[in-house]
């Protein structure tokens, strides 16, 4: 598609009226109902131009994780046509099984470990890990050892406790030589789908600076999650949401931090007293990027209200700018970049319509010779590391960190 480098200030804007917020607890027992995102299943504008077969093949895939989220599920493998889910597992038994309805699974395991243990035996040659955040490294590494393509849910490391996971997971997959992903839905996004295109075109010409915005009230009660690991969550250890927007289309780097915490009087967070010893409710960081440029990037859980995960991208040629909340839609004037055609029957799902468009760019990484994913092992450890360095600095009162790079 011909991108003109002229006249790219790209416009929209969702305003959200004088509606009036809920009370707290009734924006919280709303959001448990259907999880900030899933609900988000507009896809944007999709081309005209039919789907076509990349290959005969289908991958055999194990699937960890229904969970809180239903998340294993809710990413398409299951109506794929190159993609058979031949194993299921969660630790919940009831999940289990629900897992294994939904995806026709012939068999399931009473954990991700032993299915991975018994890939050989099952023929398997990938493994989509939707299971709680903290095991995301650890089980990414053993699938990589043990042979198998990985797809991962968000966040690729978890904490500051694991960045020593960073060295192991990069010499996993190269010993490997198999594919690693990161299911970071913002690279999918209509908006981010768009300003990717316009990037790689060279629409925006030289970076300048980049938002994002990740908004996830937490509510009174805070958000269920396996073993309590979200209670009192540093929001940049889960910054995919918002970095996503600037990773995701430049591939390029966050190299610098300085971030300002702001603390908050929800029971999770109130006087730190929580596993992560952590005060913020909502963190914000400015980043110097690989490219020269600067990013503004916000995870708020103490802002009452809808949430949203929106992201803006200023060049010295043009910008792109989207703001939407709750149940508004995007508003996107001018350009019309339409994304691709998903296979008949495969709905795109949630996150902006982004679920599908994940699982298929992963399929494609591993069936189509030179097909290079969007959210590949670099870019996965470059979106999610700064935000742990990120809390680092929030913790030192904005002090001015530099990020180590993947390599």
């Amino acid at each position: 598609m011909n991108i003109s480098r002229k006249n790219f200030f790209i416009a929209s804007a969702a305003t959200v009226a004088a509606m009036g917020l809920e009370a707290a607890d009734n924006v919280t027992a709303g959001r448990k109902k259907v999880m900030q995102g899933f609900d988000e299943t507009d896809a944007g504008k999709i081309s005209k131009v039919a789907w076509k077969p990349f290959s005969d093949r289908k991958v055999r895939v194990g699937i960890a994780g229904e969970g809180v989220c239903n998340f294993g599920s809710a990413f398409a493998y299951q109506t794929h046509p190159n993609a058979e889910v031949v194993a299921v597992t969660d630790l919940n038994p009831a999940k289990c099984a629900l897992l294994q309805e939904r995806t026709k699974a012939k068999k399931t395991y009473p954990s991700c470990e032993e299915m991975i243990k018994n890939a050989a035996a099952d023929r398997l040659e990938a493994i989509y890990i939707a299971t709680d955040a903290p095991s995301h490294a650890r089980l990414a590494i053993m699938a990589l050892e043990h042979g198998l393509h990985v797809a991962s849910a968000v966040p690729a490391i978890f904490g500051t406790d694991q960045l020593e996971l960073v060295p192991k997971i990069i010499a996993a997959a190269k010993a490997s030589g198999k594919l690693y992903m990161m299911n970071e839905t913002t690279a999918f996004r209509p908006q981010c789908y768009a300003m990717r295109r316009i990037f790689e075109a060279g629409g925006f010409g030289t970076h300048i600076y980049t938002e994002g915005e990740y908004f996830h009230y937490w509510g009174k009660g805070g958000i269920p999650s396996f073993k309590g690991w979200r209670k009192g969550l540093p929001p940049q250890f889960y910054p995919t949401h918002s970095n996503g927007f600037y990773t995701c289309t430049t591939h390029g780097s966050f190299t610098e931090v300085t971030c300002i915490g702001v603390k908050s009087e929800l029971p999770d967070f109130k006087d730190a007293a929580n596993q992560f010893k952590n005060p913020y409710g909502s963190e914000v960081a400015l980043f110097k990027t690989s490219d020269g440029g600067t990013a503004r990037m916000a995870v708020v859980w103490g802002a009452a209200g809808f949430g949203t995960e929106s992201g803006r991208f200023h060049g010295s040629n043009g910008c792109y700018i989207t703001s939407y909340g709750g149940q508004k839609k995007e508003l996107v004037a001018g350009l019309g970049i339409q994304k691709p055609q998903l296979p008949p029957g495969v709905p795109a799902g949630g996150h902006g319509g982004s679920h599908a468009y994940l699982t298929d760019d992963f399929l494609r990484g591993i069936l189509v010779p030179g097909h290079k994913v969007c959210v590949d092992l670099k870019t996965a450890l470059d979106t999610t590391v700064a935000g742990i360095y990120a809390h680092m600095s929030a913790l030192k009162d904005g002090e001015t960190l530099k990020i180590p790079q993947a390599s």
